[in-house]
């Protein structure tokens, strides 16, 4: 129970910025206390309009903030309405996805009739722009301001699904204070998100997946990674963009993970996965109204299994999958829909090994990939998915005829990534998120999609010249040798390490050898800086010692030179230079490409 406190206390306490989970910490109650005190008292918040005139003239703008003050500028209409939450302040690993989806989210819910009001605290995103809802409150995503708002404006509902892991944090929390969730209930992204019981669900659909454990201890953790067996991919419960995720090769490794884990508890454990090494991945985004599953595109990924899906490149369509394995992700994602009672998007990572397709991971929300799938194929998932979350029907809408494999052109997803920005980081990818944005290619070919978005993401790939190679050696593959052969017949000249350059001359391919950086002078680095190489193809694997590999990096990107750390990569680059060399990059709108979907 909360200490007596006096409402010009309290009411002091609200002026000077307190929130209500402060002042619960303060008087060691619990927030839903100080709330009920709070209203008890009367002290309930008023909204100012952002003046974005400066008194000059009459301000208009929908801005609202709030504050514990007389006044209330705010005021309430008589129409229908909707709020829904964006994403708040941005960071790597959510961004423009979740600004995206809150806006065309905005633009339908119009067309549906509806008032539509933002809550969100980001000055930089279009969401907050003063034209783009019918109300913007500038507020923090907590309960208590969210609470605040709902209480005044009234609405038939609040959509939490468009604004990615920080609206999705907080919507038990709302529910449970009589707020009507839009859209996939809290019980079904709860099941998605809970460990233990997604894997149920999973077995008793009977649909594959990795081997995992969960660890509250050192202890846990390796008596799970020894269960399952290494390499294991390692992370917190409840992140988003990968953060501190790790791929674990040995015991060592895994013990040190664990002593650097910060507050692992069981509210808080440790999720470990068996790491399919060498696999495919694949990325589905999706919207589900109960009866029907709309399926906006299947992504490949042109990185192997174990680079996040925010970092790889992706296509779309898929160019390697079957159809009958294509078909195999479709009736999962569609299953996987209806067990977990979808209502609007919902996003599903595959791998697939040895021919076997694996779920990796759903989210029933909106996904990175959103935007991407919706300029790609022209079908806006988004704006379907919040007339879904409203009651429509997908074939109401007159949608489901759509087929993504019809898509004529290709559209490849490149990452972009701020290395040249911060020197001495590690740029060699992984599970964690490291871009900082994406780009576009789209063709009616693969090589010129690939082309088009290196050159868009500022990794222009050359013409003629030197490629430098060191590949590991479980890269040392026919692949690889295919792959050399390709650039060789275009005319490129090859450079490696003493190791590689023996594989390949082994193998017909020619290559000039050249020391790593601690084997001599003049080593590779040199080399990289005196202009003599145009290309840097690199594979680094495991816990092998990186010095080289950093080394050899930040030359390439100091000489803004194409750098190519996965075989994937390789394969689809010769396939893009080849198509400069061959002058037949074209320049069409967006709706050219979309008018011949």
């Amino acid at each position: 129970m909360m200490k007596p406190v006096t409402k010009e206390i309290f009411l002091k306490a609200k002026q000077y910025g307190f929130s209500d989970r402060q002042l619960a910490h303060l008087w060691k109650t619990d927030e839903s206390n100080v709330r009920l005190a709070r209203k008890k008292f009367g002290i309930i918040p008023v909204y100012k309009m952002v003046d974005t005139c400066a008194a000059e003239f009459e301000s208009n703008t929908p801005y609202h903030y709030s504050t514990y003050d007389q006044e209330n500028e705010s005021r309430r209409s008589e129409k229908k309405k909707v709020i829904i939450l964006g994403g708040g302040p941005n960071r790597i690993g959510q961004g423009i996805e979740f600004d995206y989806c809150c806006v065309h989210g905005v633009k339908s819910l119009r067309e549906e009739g509806y008032e539509t009001i933002m809550i969100n605290c980001n000055p930089e995103t279009v969401s907050t722009d003063y034209d783009t809802t019918d109300k913007l409150y500038f507020e923090p995503l907590t309960v208590e301001d969210v609470l605040n708002i709902c209480e005044l404006e009234q609405p038939e509902g609040i959509i939490v699904s468009f604004g990615g892991q920080t609206p999705l944090k907080i919507a038990k929390a709302l529910e449970a204070n009589g707020v009507k969730i839009l859209g996939t209930s809290t019980e079904g992204i709860d099941l998605a998100e809970d460990r233990e019981r997604f894997g149920d669900l999973l077995r008793k659909n009977k649909i594959e997946h990795p081997k995992y454990g969960t660890a509250y201890s050192v202890k846990d953790a390796l008596l799970v990674a020894e269960e399952i067996g290494y390499p294991v991919l390692v992370r917190p419960s409840y992140v988003l963009g990968g953060r501190a995720m790790q791929i674990c090769y040995t015991t060592e490794a895994l013990s040190e993970y664990m002593k650097l884990a910060v507050d692992v508890s069981p509210e808080k454990p440790i999720l470990i996965d068996c790491f399919l090494e060498d696999a495919f991945e694949f990325d589905v985004d999706a919207v589900c109204d109960g009866d029907d599953v709309l399926i906006g595109g299947v992504m490949e990924h042109i990185e192997e299994a174990g680079i996040h899906s925010g970092d790889s490149s992706s296509v779309l369509p898929p160019f390697m999958l079957k159809e009958e394995k294509l078909l195999e992700i479709i009736e999962i994602t569609k299953k996987l829909s209806y067990a977990l009672h979808v209502r609007g998007l919902i996003n599903v990572q595959y791998a697939m090994k040895n021919n076997k397709v694996y779920v990796l991971e759903v989210n029933p929300r909106a996904s990175r990939t959103v935007p991407f799938v919706g300029k790609a194929t022209g079908l806006p998932l988004a704006k379907i998915a919040a007339k879904v979350m409203i009651g429509r029907k997908l074939k109401d809408l007159g949608v489901l005829g759509f087929d993504f494999r019809k898509v004529k052109h290709m559209s490849i997803k490149e990452s972009v990534f701020p290395f040249n920005k911060f020197p001495k980081v590690k740029m060699f990818l992984g599970p964690e998120m490291r871009s900082t944005g994406e780009v576009m290619g789209i063709s009616m070919s693969f090589g010129a999609s690939v082309a088009k978005s290196q050159l868009a993401a500022g990794n222009p790939l050359p013409k003629e010249g030197t490629i430098f190679v060191s590949v590991n050696n479980n890269d040392k593959t026919q692949e690889t040798i295919g792959i050399m052969k390709e650039y060789v017949k275009l005319g490129f000249k090859v450079m490696a390490t003493e190791g590689t350059t023996k594989f390949l001359t082994a193998n017909g391919v020619d290559a000039r050898p050249i020391f790593k950086v601690n084997e001599g002078r003049p080593n590779i680095v040199d080399a990289i800086k005196n202009g003599e190489v145009q290309m840097v193809i690199n594979t680094p694997l495991g816990e092998e010692s990186r010095y080289d590999e950093y080394s050899i990096g930040w030359a390439a990107i100091q000489q803004k030179i194409a750098f190519i750390t996965t075989l994937s990569a390789a394969a689809t680059a010769v396939k893009g230079i080849e198509r400069i060399k061959q002058g037949k990059l074209n320049v069409k709108s967006i709706q050219e490409y979309h008018k011949a979907v």
